[in-house]
């Protein structure tokens, strides 16, 4: 993605929020006034205060732009606003904006245009850039090819830095790291365009080139391959062919980027629903509803499990009445520790920190974590408990506790793992879904404890 320049705000503008009532309505629109705020801001702050705005006021504050300002504002929404943008716009300066932005953002932007306009903005690019953007597409979803940047200059190891800057120069391509490619287009390495600047006269490009090169395959995770970008504290990842052939560059701000959207993604589902895959405040009531809905007639049939038990142990609780009124506290304190271990297992896998195999160092890392929580919850509230009514309920809620900390830990700990080898999204398993299996097994691991320290009290009620 390329970035420009920013301008610095000037003093004595309105403030963000006043834009939407500067173009409010026909009536109220104040366009001299919407104008001077534009004017007044940069082009990442007026491309964020676009994106609270609805498509048709998106475009009439985008026509007060100059041609400059609105190129550099478009490349700094989101593709969801771009394709709004575009269809509230619907004249001639759709296909230059379009054609303005990098070959990688064209593709971004494509998925989200209905097929017939996506179509229609394709077939009116230049014949070079149509070929890049179409290369992309043909790239699975979610690939590093997909979100690569096509590059058409290299350099060669056997290059002098004055040969290789005028190379540089001359194309216009300005990386902060170059590829470094054999006459097939193998790749060799990456060179820094600063330490090529700074290197002496005569020098060959390969003498300056990185001691450590990483390059991923175009197939290859998106994910992954922003990820190797953030650890390896790199500006560009080559991005090559089976063969080995350079194709592209995976940026740091594309990088950071795919992570942003991977991260949000995991809140989602770990909060119990889908993605949108669209801002907040453009979403429709609907669509926010059909995301959440999803999930919760999932978890409302799980729930069932639960009625389940507690009909099992309806004899238990007639006879006990006392245990009722602790259920609450023990399904609510089983579901936060399996949780806990949900979201520790689930951030871990995604920047790899564990893996599958590692399936039995996280279960014993897990009991433990479980055993402790569980023993200091259970010894802090056996006095409350002993005091409010007697040792007896206290030593049963307190060794629940305990047993219910550790299954709960174990549990939140295997389901992403397991989730992860079996292809599936471990956020999926994260907040809802353990909390509700811990909820329902819980309450069996309850029970059972409860009807062996309290066995003579159930027997003398009945």
């Amino acid at each position: 993605m390329s970035t420009s320049k920013l301008q610095q705000p000037t003093q004595d503008v309105p403030e963000n929020r006043e834009i939407p009532r500067l173009l409010a309505s026909r009536e109220e629109r104040n366009l001299a006034a919407a104008q001077r705020w534009l004017d007044g801001q940069n082009s990442v702050d007026i491309a964020a205060e676009l994106g609270r705005l609805s498509p048709d006021l998106q475009a009439v504050a985008f026509r007060l732009l100059n041609k400059e300002r609105a190129l550099s504002v478009f490349e700094y929404l989101d593709p969801p606003h771009q394709a709004d943008l575009l269809d509230a716009l619907r004249d001639e300066n759709v296909g230059e904006l379009f054609g303005s932005i990098e070959a990688d953002d064209r593709a971004a932007l494509l998925d989200e245009m209905p097929a017939k306009v996506a179509s229609r903005l394709l077939r009116d690019l230049p014949p070079r850039e149509r070929k890049a953007t179409s290369t992309l597409l043909g790239y699975p979803s979610r690939s590093a090819g997909r979100v690569m940047l096509p590059v058409a200059t290299v350099l060669s190891p056997d290059a002098k830095r004055e040969e290789a800057l005028e190379k540089l120069q001359m194309r216009g391509e300005a990386f902060a790291t170059v590829p470094v490619t054999d006459n097939s287009r193998k790749l060799i390495g990456m060179v820094n365009l600063a330490d090529l600047v700074s290197a002496p006269s005569g020098t060959p490009v390969q003498d300056v080139m990185q001691d450590e090169s990483h390059h991923v395959y175009a197939h290859d995770d998106q994910e992954s391959a922003a990820r190797l970008v953030q650890e390896a504290d790199l500006l560009a990842l080559p991005v090559v062919d089976e063969e080995d052939r350079l194709l592209g560059l995976l940026t740091v701000d594309d990088a950071m980027e795919i992570l942003e959207d991977e991260e949000t993604e995991d809140a989602y589902r770990s909060g119990g629903q889908e993605p949108l895959n669209e801002p907040y405040l453009t979403a429709t009531v609907f669509t926010l509803a059909r995301k959440r809905g999803l999930w919760l007639i999932v978890l409302i049939f799980a729930a069932f499990l639960t009625i389940n038990v507690m009909e099992v142990f309806e004899s238990t609780l007639e006879k006990v009445v006392v245990l009722s009124i602790f259920v609450p506290m023990i399904i609510g304190t089983g579901g936060n520790a399996g949780s806990q271990a949900a979201s520790s297992v689930v951030r871990a896998l995604a920047i790899d920190e564990v893996r599958p195999r590692d399936v039995l160092r996280v279960m014993w890392r897990e009991v433990r974590v479980g055993f402790l929580l569980g023993l200091f919850l259970g010894a802090l509230i056996f006095p409350i408990i002993a005091l409010l009514y007697y040792p007896q309920v206290a030593a049963t809620i307190s060794l629940a506790i305990v047993c219910i900390c550790t299954w709960a830990c174990i549990v939140g700990g295997m389901l992403p793992l397991l989730a992860r080898k079996l292809g599936v999204d471990p956020a999926v398993f994260s907040t809802p879904v353990v909390s509700t299996l811990v909820d329902a097994t819980g309450l069996i691991i309850y029970f059972t404890i409860a009807g062996a320290i309290m066995a003579d009290q159930i027997a003398a009620a009945g």
